[in-house]
């Protein structure tokens, strides 16, 4: 068995490396699609919700406070490293209702997804990165909970910061996290932008 000193890039982080590569092409050709489609049939772009930018500031929000966490587990501060993560999840789960709410809010504004091409992109690359958000969850939430359950005791919370394969899955959930708050900044980008296209 080789030893994971011996690794010269960890097999965790280009498996990662080729998710993020699988969804960036994912959301590039639904851009790519949505442009070729709104200027060739001629029909105007879909005007985001209010919501949808004020969502951009939950998911910044949460980005800022993942690193101030990882900041804290660096030099074994549990208290601030749960907290952190704590506020992490509560954001990311507000994020999740905010962006139901904004969904309610293209619906009265009668945007609705059987309505023309350009609504129903809309629906689908929003509710793509909606599912990508929620699949990250269950491993925030298992950061979270392995943190409360193991870190007890000194001897405990000793063992948990100075396991290397806990800082690198950290390193990996946050990378993810900045990604998908990337991507959400580029998605927001393009629909405005495509207002004066």
């Amino acid at each position: 068995m080789i030893k994971e000193k011996n690794y010269l890039i960890h097999p965790s982080y280009l498996l990662l490396g080729l998710v993020i590569l699988g969804i960036s092409s994912l959301f590039l050709g639904f851009s790519f699609a949505y442009l070729y489609n709104r200027v060739e049939s001629g029909i105007p772009p879909v005007k985001l919700p209010s919501l949808f930018y004020a969502n951009s500031l939950i998911l910044i929000t949460t980005s800022l406070v993942l690193h101030w966490t990882k900041k804290q587990y660096l030099v074994d501060a549990t208290r601030n490293y749960k907290i952190g993560l704590s506020f992490a999840l509560f954001l990311s789960l507000f994020f999740l209702l905010a962006q139901i709410l904004a969904y309610k809010q293209l619906i009265d504004s009668e945007v609705l997804l059987t309505q023309d091409n350009m609504a129903s992109y809309l629906y689908v690359i929003s509710a793509l990165h909606l599912f990508h958000v929620v699949a990250g969850l269950p491993f925030l939430i298992h950061f979270l909970f392995t943190a409360i359950v193991k870190m007890k005791s000194p001897v405990s919370v000793l063992i948990y910061f100075s396991d290397i394969s806990k800082k690198r899955r950290l390193n990996l959930l946050l990378s993810y996290w900045h990604y998908l708050d990337a991507l959400w900044i580029y998605l927001i980008l393009f629909f405005a932008l495509n207002l004066y296209i």
